[in-house]
């Protein structure tokens, strides 16, 4: 069995699968999730970036939380306005 900081680590360090660039941990104050219940925001996260071309990565435990927020299973700590217009 894999311990949760070794499962953490393991996004880390490889390289890209876009552009060969390497993935480095990054902390990040706010992250948006689209999912097919709507949008969910997450502070205060580590996750997985691409030193070259940026693309995100994100590990297992960072996706169940989006997951359980949005279907209800876990809590949120507030709900906040997002503008929404269409182009003409």
């Amino acid at each position: 069995m894999t311990s949760t900081n070794t499962t953490k680590k393991a996004i880390y360090g490889h390289l890209c699968e876009h552009c060969e660039g390497t993935v480095r941990e990054k902390k990040v104050d706010r992250e948006a999730f689209k999912h097919k219940k709507g949008f969910i925001i997450l502070e205060g996260i580590t996750i997985g970036v691409c030193d070259v071309c940026g693309l995100r990565y994100y590990s297992a435990e960072i996706l169940h939380a989006v997951h359980d927020i949005a279907t209800g299973v876990k809590p949120f700590d507030r709900i906040e306005k997002i503008p929404v217009s269409r182009l003409h």
